[in-house]
């Protein structure tokens, strides 16, 4: 039993305590975490700007109405009324005004591929946080296991000092001997304390990480024994990306390439300052602008003069001829940044190259790696039992047994730790192609539903 399982047991009451697979910490931390919930804001954002573009491109109606009272009435020389006591008006307007280069669709088209490079940059936001999440989580599962092996370390080296003690009374060994198997031991509890603080240190960090306030246990699924180990060596845990038929370099950065979500919203950045250079050369067109206008007025008395209802209409061209330059200045500025655009893509598109190159490497790294400690690791086993078994009937020395115990103990560890850099060596690839989410996508949703339904129960 690991020690997160002996936590809930110790400190929470009996079925107050969660169990988590990997999925169901991904449901959770995309539900709550707060740096998804900024770049949903950016998109509901992008979308209301969208919503701007549109309003642009629709005619405007106002109304206006107004009252006017006069101290005295004004009379003109021909004895006609020209000023009365008080005039009432209202008006309904209509007003519109479009660019003849058609700046206002091109804006719009602007905003609508600005939706689509937040949408991109959402799902890379989703996806670097599923990394942190799977991070945190193997580091507390390598942290447990830690724990167990130094649980073992202790019960063999407490064994071995009851056995050196025993044969110290009959004068098979001297005193040495059982000095040196209790400053063994001893190393072993403080290395067992520092395993379960670390183990403490780890579950804090996913807990924050995830978005998690009780305690709570995690569950393996990967295979981590013999037959696990087996499955790896023989390339059956290996990932599926994309359409590669095995893990090909080739195939993985042409995968990367198409759907990285980082470049595929750097590609429509370059559209959008595209878009923006001809919105800045479209300024040099002329205005076009209609109005209508629908206006009644009433006089109190009556003037000679007194329209009561007014309906015209109008049509304006304004032509912009100097300005001191600015328009220039603004074209000069789009097309810098479009060139901006164009670097910041090839920039990236080298960056996430290398990143393939470095995470394929780091699996079939890790992969042969895990294959060689395997085989210590059953090196090693055996040979602490043989050793024990000859100190036990006197053929081999307390020394030895330290040794052998110490060869163990470290082949387990790194065994331990390099199982688990293999599986996060699989998610970074996976990260780097930027596949990661997208085949993530159906079990975590299952979890989210799975929970959800458990919460309403």
């Amino acid at each position: 039993m690991t020690f997160t399982a002996l936590t809930c047991l110790w400190f929470v009451p009996a079925g107050d305590c969660a169990q988590y697979t990997l999925n169901d910490l991904y449901a959770i931390a995309l539900e709550r975490s707060e740096r998804v919930k900024i770049s949903e804001e950016d998109l509901s954002i992008a979308r209301t700007g969208k919503s701007k573009a549109i309003s642009v491109l629709l005619p405007r109606i106002s109304g206006l109405g107004s009252y006017t009272g006069y101290k005295d009435q004004k009379i003109s020389d021909t004895g006609s009324l020209i000023q009365p006591d008080e005039v009432s008006a209202w008006s309904l307007r209509l007003d519109h005004s479009v660019s003849m280069s058609g700046r206002e669709i091109t804006a719009f088209k602007a905003a609508s591929d600005n939706i689509k490079k937040t949408d991109f940059d959402l799902f890379a936001v989703k996806e670097h946080y599923v990394l942190s999440v799977t991070n945190a989580y193997y580091d507390v599962l390598k942290a447990s296991r830690l724990e167990e092996i130094q649980k073992q370390n202790v019960e063999r080296l407490t064994k071995h000092r009851d056995a050196a003690s025993i044969r110290l009374r009959v004068g098979e060994v001297t005193k040495t001997a059982v000095l040196r198997a209790e400053a063994e031991l001893s190393g072993a509890r403080s290395d067992l304390v520092k395993a379960q603080n670390l183990l403490k240190f780890t579950k804090v960090v996913l807990k924050r990480i995830v978005g998690l306030e009780d305690e709570f246990d995690i569950v393996d699924t990967h295979q981590s024994g013999a037959a696990g180990l087996k499955d790896i060596s023989e390339g059956k845990t290996d990932p599926v990306i994309g359409d590669c038929a095995g893990l090909d370099l080739q195939c993985l950065r042409r995968v990367a390439h198409a759907e990285r979500a980082e470049l595929r919203s750097s590609g429509v950045q370059k559209d959008i300052a595209s878009s923006q250079v001809t919105i800045a050369k479209g300024s040099y067109w002329p205005t076009l602008a209609v109005e209508g206008v629908f206006a009644q007025r009433k006089e109190t008395p009556e003037t000679n003069s007194l329209i009561r209802n007014n309906l015209y209409g109008g049509v304006r061209i304004v032509f912009p001829f100097f300005e001191g330059g600015l328009r220039a200045a603004e074209v000069q500025e789009a097309e810098s940044k479009k060139r901006q655009t164009d670097y910041a893509y090839e920039d990236l598109k080298k960056t996430v190259t290398v990143e393939v190159e470095s995470s394929f490497l780091d699996f079939v790294t890790q992969k042969g790696i895990l294959k060689s400690l395997e085989d210590q690791w059953v090196f090693a086993a055996d040979n602490y039992k043989a050793v024990a078994k000859q100190f036990e009937f006197g053929l081999a020395q307390s020394v030895d047994v330290m040794d052998a115990n110490t060869l163990l103990v470290t082949a387990e560890r790194q065994l331990i730790d390099a199982l688990y850099q293999f599986q996060q060596a699989v998610v970074r690839l996976k990260r780097s192609t930027g596949t990661l989410l997208a085949s993530l996508n159906s079990t975590v949703s299952g979890a989210s539903k799975a929970m959800k339904e458990n919460k309403r129960k």
